[in-house]
């Protein structure tokens, strides 16, 4: 890598020769391109002067103007796009709130200016505390592969990985001599940016952050190692030359097509190595090694027996992996020679396609060489991983960023959320978590005791979804009880099971007594607000599997139950009239076109009764009028009760069929104190919820302050009466609301 610092492109008042540093850059511009790096160069230039607000992670750092300029000759070592570039240079004094996004946006488009929000999004990671000891959260190694997840959950183009890694390559560099910053730094790229880099594929940053932070962070075992290399890196390459040679003259005689890669094992990847087998230095017989690429599985092993009739192999170090692959599919045979000089060589010899498998597919390198373990199919966080390895490798084919860049744009739909915590740890999250899922994944208690939730600072419902990159704050009560609407799923305050299970853990540790009072209040007051009112408790609680009423109670109470599951069931339990009601037969019986069956009604026409509205699931009566046919009332219906003591004859028993109407007439009525907005929120809440309002009355009571409405709406069904009572119930200033009847 060049350094801007290092560099002697400078004019004759001692600044920096801006044209001259960019027609030294190692990639091919248009004059229009080399243009627009010249403006930003002197914007950064002018800007250098402007006071920061957020010195960000640079403190102690090269300047603004210097930083810039080896991010963006760090960047064009990756053979990247002008508008890459240009981000590379602008992003420390937009970071710096020295220049704002707006003005590069106007200058310069909005794709530069979308990369460095993408990076900004990035820099979050520098608050992180990585080497946690916070028991609340877990350990640190958690804490770093969270951390790796969420940034590439963040990335949504290529670019905005590579500008953090070339700002991060830059900022190892320039803390070597500040004894106190490199290793806070060295520990953050080591963790990951480092990871990063191997999991994209970049070897050339990958190798030098590693060995950089390795340097920072284990000063000793780093020191050793560079003393026990027998060259430096330069004599190393040299020695990977010699040998690309002699392998070239043999296999050019042999008639063979191939491709030599070759490296030099860096000096962290030799310690990892000592320290993963437990062997000393001599035995890694890989720090210089190439990987030669044939055709076909039969030049593999032609290539093989070459290799080893020109250099003396080394005993047990044969691994043959294209007869017996690994169990993640990767194939190559790996031998060890002695090779020139007397020095140990590594070669792997693989097909092209091989190779594509090994870099690109299930059994990728970086899958399988830094998975830590992990097991099973490719998450999305690993598909998106090999998405920018694929696109990368691309872009090196094909060096037309213009061509490429369309491919930039990952959609896939992320199935994590990655949250921070105000102390910066970061929270593992199912998509589509709330903030009431983060504080019980954070700590029981702190689920308990939450009452209200910011993020960003900002304060939020706890139904919020929560999206990857946000800082979150939950704020707690003195007493730690839970809510029991947060258990109900149409209420959105609990996605994550794992959250679900810890609140019904905390019903469930009450008193049996205390669980029966409970089930029983909330039962009859969920009944009494559905005007369900002649109800055997005891068919119920068999209905639902429950031995005694009081049993029902005690589940309802304590969440093994939730109050839908035996609404459900009564709705299922039509209660039938008394044995001594008189009866009409018929030999068959008839279904109307409302869904109701009907015992001795014949081909009568049928209506819902105005007084009660009854909806499916209801206990119903039948009410044979004089021409108007079939009338349909609930059978706790003030006017059924008076009809029993006279006119018995005339009551059929009905019970719901299996086809129902598409709706039904229900009235409802709320008790509030008058404010203003009421009926617009009501009538706003039942837009929202698909529910069409028939007609509304209302009425203020000036004494108390307060305001009566009664609310006639099509509903399908009785659980959709349920779910609206519970939304209106939750609005502002509402007092009471029940379905009403008759």
């Amino acid at each position: 890598m060049v350094h801007v610092r290092q560099q002697t492109l400078v004019d004759d008042h001692g600044d920096i020769d801006f044209s001259a540093w960019i027609n030294h850059l190692p990639t091919t511009m248009e004059p229009d391109e080399q243009r627009q790096l010249l403006t930003a160069c002197q914007l950064l230039q002018r800007v250098e002067k402007v006071a920061p607000v957020d010195s960000g992670d640079w403190s102690g750092e090269p300047n603004c103007l210097v930083a810039g300029l080896d991010i963006a000759t760090i960047l064009a070592d990756l053979h990247v796009g002008v508008e890459c570039l240009l981000a590379g240079i602008l992003y420390r004094p937009v970071r710096e709130q020295r220049l704002s996004e707006e003005d590069v946006r106007s200058q310069f488009g909005g794709g530069v200016a979308g990369l460095i929000d993408g990076v900004l999004r990035m820099a979050a990671v520098g608050d992180l505390r990585l080497q946690t000891d916070n028991p609340v959260l877990g350990q640190a190694h958690g804490q770093k592969d969270n951390v790796r997840k969420m940034l590439v959950a963040m990335v949504d183009d290529v670019r905005v990985a590579l500008i953090k890694l070339a700002e991060r390559t830059c900022a190892i560099r320039s803390v070597k001599e500040d004894e106190q910053r490199r290793r806070q730094v060295g520990r953050e790229v080591f963790d990951v940016y480092a990871p990063l880099a191997h999991r994209l594929g970049i070897g050339h940053l990958k190798w030098e952050l590693e060995d950089l932070s390795f340097r920072y962070i284990h000063p000793e075992s780093y020191r050793k190692i560079a003393g026990l290399l027998d060259g430096k890196r330069l004599e190393r390459d040299q020695f990977i030359a010699t040998v690309k040679e002699e392998l070239t003259r043999i296999l050019e005689q042999a008639g063979l097509e191939f491709e030599i890669i070759g490296r030099a094992k860096h000096i962290y990847s030799i310690w990892r190595k000592m320290q993963r087998k437990g062997i000393g230095f001599s035995q890694v017989f890989d720090i210089r090694a190439v990987r030669i690429l044939v055709p076909e599985v039969q030049d593999c092993y032609a290539t093989l027996g070459l290799v080893h009739g020109l250099w003396r192999n080394i005993p047990n170090e044969f691994d043959d992996y294209v007869a017996h692959p690994k169990e993640n599919g990767y194939r190559s045979l790996h031998t060890a020679v002695i090779g020139p000089a007397g020095k140990t060589l590594e070669i792997q010899i693989r097909t092209e396609k091989m190779d594509e498998e090994a870099e690109l597919g299930v059994c990728a390198h970086w899958r399988y060489k830094g998975s830590d373990g992990e097991n099973g199919l490719a998450s999305t966080y690993e598909e998106k991983i090999a998405w920018l390895r694929q696109v990368l490798d691309w872009h090196e084919e094909t060096g037309d960023s213009e061509s490429v860049a369309e491919q930039f744009s990952f959609n896939m739909a992320q199935d994590r959320v990655y949250a921070f915590t105000p102390n910066g740890d970061v929270v593992n999250l199912a998509c589509g978590a709330t903030p009431l899922d983060f504080a019980y994944h954070v700590h029981t208690e702190i689920g308990h005791r939450c009452r209200g939730a910011k993020v960003n600072g900002a304060l939020v419902p706890l139904t919020y979804e929560l999206n990857t990159g946000e800082r979150v704050e939950i704020l707690t009560g003195d007493e730690a009880v839970p809510r029991r609407d947060w258990l109900q799923a149409e209420l959105g305050y609990l996605k994550t099971s794992r959250a679900r299970a810890k609140a019904q853990d905390w019903f469930k540790s009450r008193a049996r007594e205390d669980n029966i009072t409970t089930g029983r209040h909330l039962l009859e007051r969920e009944f009494k607000r559905l005007a369900l009112t002649s109800l055997d408790y005891q068919r119920i609680a068999r209905k639902v599997q429950c031995n005694t009423v009081e049993d029902m109670f005690a589940a309802v109470g304590c969440s093994d139950m939730s109050s839908s599951a035996v609404l459900n069931a009564a709705q299922e339990l039509v209660e039938r009239a008394p044995e001594t009601q008189l009866r009409m037969t018929v030999t068959a019986a008839g279904q109307n076109r409302d869904g109701v069956h009907m015992a001795g009604a014949g081909n009568l026409r049928m209506h819902m009764a105005g007084c009660c509205k009854p909806l499916p699931g209801d206990a119903i009566v039948g009410y044979i009028t004089q021409g108007k046919g079939v009338s349909v009332h609930l059978t706790d219906c003030a006017r059924v009760v008076r009809m029993r003591k006279g006119a018995l004859g005339r009551l059929i028993e009905l019970e719901w069929g299996d086809e129902a109407s598409e709706h039904y007439e229900v009235d409802i009525g709320i008790t509030a104190h008058d404010r203003q907005g009421l009926l617009r929120d009501i009538t706003a809440l039942c837009a929202n919820a698909r529910i069409n309002v028939i007609s509304i009355n209302t009425q203020t009571h000036r004494a108390t302050a307060t305001a009566s409405m009664r609310l006639c709406v099509e509903l399908p069904e009785l659980a959709s009466l349920s779910k609206l009572l519970e939304r209106i119930g939750r609005l502002k200033n509402v007092i009471s609301v029940a379905r009403q009847s008759g």
